[in-house]
């Protein structure tokens, strides 16, 4: 307990770190993630292959590298941000292309006969997708989706190789002032372990209020 209460500023000040990357990260992936589910399931065939570019290369791209292209590459056509806006970029961007994966996977079990009904009604691509189809793919995606923002909230420990304070990068001032390493690793096991936590705990709230509504 030591290492912990002696440190605790030092903890707290990455467990927070951490959590404003994982909540603004995870909210930059949703709006991407359905944006481009949406391309995915398009008609207009540009869009379709957006979208499937989109997909297929930052879902085969190492994040470690994707934050070298967005912290490095970036600023060489003068878009210079703070390193916290470039590690959210990365991880949103990232993470998005699993959450659209997830969410087309969803619209897939939703009967093609709701979409021509909806078509049918003189509907909007745009409000067949929104109106009919999301919501009710949205309640088979709940849990894979929480699942994809508990990777992304593990995902977020690179950012501290770039100059962004979150949790695991506290091990290195601690060791500095001569603490063991084992318990001070421990002690960041735990901050994580309670946001993965607090993130399961919200989907499965989500997951049983949607199951009531079918």
């Amino acid at each position: 307990m030591k290492v912990l209460t002696d440190n605790w500023s030092i903890y707290w000040h990455g467990f927070v770190g951490t959590l404003e990357l994982t909540v603004v990260s995870s909210a930059l992936a949703l709006l991407l993630g359905v944006l481009i589910a949406s391309f995915r399931v398009s008609p207009i065939r540009a869009l379709r292959a957006f979208g499937t570019g989109w997909v297929t290369i930052l879902r085969n791209t190492p994040l470690t590298l994707l934050f070298f292209i967005v912290v490095l590459g970036l600023p060489r056509f003068d878009i210079v941000l703070p390193f916290f806006t470039f590690s959210v970029l990365a991880l949103g961007c990232y993470t998005s292309a699993f959450i659209c994966e997830v969410l087309r996977s969803g619209i897939n079990t939703v009967p093609l006969g709701q979409g021509e009904a909806a078509r049918s009604l003189g509907m909007t691509f745009g409000q067949t997708l929104g109106l009919v189809v999301l919501p009710q793919a949205y309640r088979s995606v709940v849990a894979p989706i929480g699942s994809v923002l508990i990777a992304l909230a593990k995902n977020s420990a690179i950012a501290g190789s770039f100059s962004v304070v979150e949790l695991l990068g506290t091990y290195r001032t601690i060791n500095e002032l001569g603490y063991g390493i084992v318990w001070t690793f421990v002690w960041i096991a735990v901050g994580y372990l309670v946001i993965t936590l607090a993130i399961s705990a919200v989907f499965n709230i989500l997951e049983r209020r949607t199951a009531v509504s079918r």
